[in-house]
Order: C-alpha cells, then sequence, then structure tokens
C-alpha cells in the first residue's frame, strides 16, 4: 500500500495514526458543508451534462462527480471535470487512481507475498497519481491572500499549517482522495443500479420526495436536518416521528444498497497480541480460533450483509421496508453492535461516524443524518434527491439485464464497482 498511499491515515500505526485521525476527525464535521453548497454546485454539472432523453451510463459519471466534491472540499477549488470532457490530465489521473488501487487490492490479498505483484505498472501508476495530486497542491497553496481571506473552508489550508512536510501533505491528501471519491461513486452506482431494476421502489421514493419538498431544489442540511426525528427515537423509541417521509426513504435506500454493496466489501485486521476468537473454528464453525500476534484476520461484510440469521430469510433481497421491521439483527447485542459495519467499526471506524458508536442498524439508520454524518453519505443523499426530482423517468434502458442481486458481474479493487456500468434511461 505505501508506494500508493505513502505515510497517510491508512497505512500508519501507533501514535502516528492517532496523530492523524485526531488532526483528520474535526475537519469532517457537518458545519463545513452544512449548507450543501459544496454538492449543489457539483450536481448542477452532473444535471447539465446528462441528455434530456436517452441511455448514460451513471458510474463514471458519479466518479468524476465525487472527485469534483472531494477536491473542492480538500482544495478549494475542484478539479471540474464534469464541466469539461474528460482532460488529458484528468483522464490520466483516473486511469492511474484505478490502476494502482488493482494492484495495491491484488497485493493486500498476497499478505507477505506482496512483493510478487507489482513492477514498473504499479510504480507508473503511483509516480501519475503524486504527480496529479502535487499539480493541485501547487495550485491551490499559490492562491493570493484575498483568496485565502474569502471565508471559505479549505482542508488544505488547514492541513499545510499541521503537516510537518511536504510528502506528508501529499500522502494525507491521497488518502482523502481515495476515501471521498471511490467509495461514494461507487454507493450511488449501486443505488441507482437497484432503483432501476425495482421500479416500484423507485415509485415509492419519487411520490414521497415530491409530497415533502414540492419540487424546491434550495434546501439546507439544517432544513432537512429539521425534519429529522433523532432526538424523539432515542427518546421515546419508535413513537411517531418527525422526520419527512421522503427523507426517510432515502436513508433506507442508503442503507439497503450499504448492506447488499458495502463499499469495501473485505477487509482484513492484525493482531497485535495473541488473541482467541471465540467461534469460527472445528467442523461445525463454533469453537475458538487461535490468533497469534502478528496474524492477519480477514473478514467479509458483504458475505454478512447477507446472511438469513442477521437479515431474514430475504436477506439477498432489496427491499428497503425490511429497516422498518424487527429484524434478527437486533436479538442479540454483539450482532446489533457489529452485524452491520458499512463504515467499519472500532478504533479505525470511518472518519465522521465515529460519534456515533456501532448501534443496532436500526437506530444506525436513524443517526445516519446527526451532527456527525459522513461526509459521503450526505452527497449520496443530496445527490439521488435532485436526480429523482430532475428526471421524470428514470428507468432500465430496454435489453439491460435483469439477474438476482448478486448475480451480476462486480470488479471489486480497494472498492466494489459495477463491471458492466450502470445503464439507465432518462427523461425529463
Amino acid at each position: 500500500m505505501f508506494p500508493f498511499f505513502g505515510d497517510g491515515i491508512f497505512t500508519q500505526e501507533g501514535d502516528a495514526w492517532k496523530h492523524s485521525r485526531e488532526l483528520l476527525r474535526p475537519q469532517f464535521a457537518h458545519k463545513q458543508y452544512d449548507d450543501l453548497e459544496l454538492f449543489r454546485e457539483v450536481v448542477d454539472d452532473l444535471i447539465t451534462i446528462l441528455p434530456e432523453k436517452g441511455m448514460v451510463d451513471l458510474q463514471p459519471l458519479f466518479f468524476r462527480l465525487t472527485l469534483d466534491t472531494t477536491t473542492a472540499f480538500l482544495f478549494g477549488d475542484s478539479v471540474n471535470s464534469l464541466q469539461a470532457s474528460n482532460t488529458a490530465g484528468e483522464a490520466t489521473f483516473a486511469s492511474a487512481f484505478n490502476t494502482a488501487q488493482d494492484f495495491v487490492a491484488k497485493r493486500m490479498r498476497l499478505q507477505d507475498l506482496y512483493w510478487l505483484v507489482g513492477g514498473k505498472g504499479f510504480a507508473a501508476a503511483c509516480d501519475d497519481v503524486h504527480r496529479f495530486a502535487d499539480q493541485i497542491i501547487d495550485r491551490n497553496l499559490s492562491r493570493d491572500d484575498e483568496g485565502r481571506s474569502s471565508g471559505k473552508y479549505v482542508f488544505l489550508d488547514f492541513l499545510e499549517k499541521n503537516t510537518s512536510n511536504r510528502t506528508e501533505l501529499r500522502s494525507q491528501i491521497i488518502n482523502i482522495l481515495v476515501a471521498g471519491r471511490d467509495t461514494t461513486a461507487c454507493l450511488l452506482s449501486w443505488t441507482f443500479f437497484l432503483l432501476v431494476r425495482h421500479p416500484k421502489v423507485l415509485a415509492k421514493l419519487r411520490e414521497e420526495i415530491s409530497s415533502t419538498l414540492k419540487g424546491s431544489t434550495e434546501f439546507t442540511r439544517s432544513e432537512l436536518r429539521r425534519m429529522n426525528y433523532l432526538h424523539n427515537v432515542l427518546k421515546e423509541s419508535k413513537k411517531a416521528s418527525l422526520l419527512s417521509p421522503a427523507i426517510r426513504h432515502v436513508l433506507r435506500l442508503r442503507n439497503v444498497a450499504l448492506r447488499l454493496y458495502p463499499s469495501v466489501p473485505v477487509n482484513s485486521r492484525t493482531a497485535i497480541r495473541t488473541t482467541m476468537l471465540p467461534v469460527g473454528g472445528g467442523p461445525e464453525l463454533k469453537s475458538p480460533v487461535f490468533v497469534a500476534k502478528g496474524e492477519g484476520v480477514a473478514y467479509s461484510v458483504y458475505s454478512m450483509h447477507r446472511r438469513p440469521d442477521l437479515y431474514g430469510m430475504d436477506a439477498e433481497l432489496f427491499r428497503p421496508e425490511r429497516w422498518e421491521e424487527d429484524l434478527p439483527l437486533t436479538k442479540d447485542p454483539v450482532n446489533a453492535k457489529w452485524g452491520y459495519l458499512p463504515f467499519n467499526g472500532g478504533p479505525r471506524i470511518c472518519l465522521g461516524s465515529e460519534s456515533s458508536p456501532n448501534l443496532p442498524a436500526e437506530s444506525q439508520l436513524l443517526t445516519l443524518p446527526s451532527t456527525t454524518v459522513d461526509f459521503g453519505l450526505n452527497e449520496a443523499a443530496y445527490t439521488i434527491v435532485r436526480l429523482v426530482q430532475r428526471f421524470s423517468i428514470i428507468q432500465l434502458p430496454q435489453g439491460e439485464k435483469v439477474e438476482l442481486v448478486g448475480v451480476e458481474k462486480q470488479t471489486m479493487t480497494l472498492v466494489l464497482s459495477i463491471t458492466e456500468g450502470c445503464n439507465v434511461e432518462l427523461s425529463r
């Protein structure tokens, strides 16, 4: 990982990792994008280039959208990849970014034999990504005093003041770019991939957005939050809520997409001391498993999220309504805490999610719009609402494959994307 990520939060351990986490965590507070203006400008760009009528693959556009929002947040200025047909620099970066991640994923799977994968192709991809990041950093750090005193929050300005050297600055930027671009783009792609294959769910979502927001696209996060029933739920436990049906439905859809297609489907941890896993060994997989210090333990969130003992016998189906039911997941406190991990768990839980500790799935659903909500989730929800508002028809193109959920071809690097794209037919 190191040749690509450098010395950043993803590769660090111990005190260096703690320092990076303490440094970065406050920067993802919702106040930095409370008015949603950061998302609004980029989604406007997306809507502008989408056809008024016709078929389009949304997945590559979502990757460009999330690149634009992430660079706008990090650097104060977006690379505006949606405003221009793929420029040479942006295309090179995107290709190198994907290539480097593919190499990293393969190296991670090989563990101690990681050195068998790499070579000139990996080195070239890493160099291209680093060069692109350096160019953006140079451009934005060279802003004049007037540009820096505009009052606009810029992550790069903060990071420059709190990092010791240029290489460290670039490494942290690349680490955040990976997290901000790919995970949210995959979440959006899988959500629309599922919606066009489940038209009744999309129709219900459309009806609720229309009746709640009355067609307005000028709404802020604070306005959305006033339709939120987090505090009532926590205090009164499932009594009638004040959350708008539209926003509640969007949150259910996001949870379903994250359950069936978690952005990081497979992960691993290394034991810092000799320990035991309580179950998983023996012929019936119920005996303890010995794990020596230094050994790695891989786990699949993708598989866990499809377990019928946690999510019901129809766990493989896309059915947002399950989140309003009494799921088997909530019966056991351990399962309730660790059975739904779209943002991982423990000390390395996703930045922005950690102040809301792992809660039962139903509670996690309701706490997503809280003050600790993740940057990417706000971006995804806002994008979904705007696209549904804009297009009267969003449907599966004629001749497109219709398969059981999970049978479609998937591509896994560090994240999980759709091999054949997210093709949809749009009409205004």
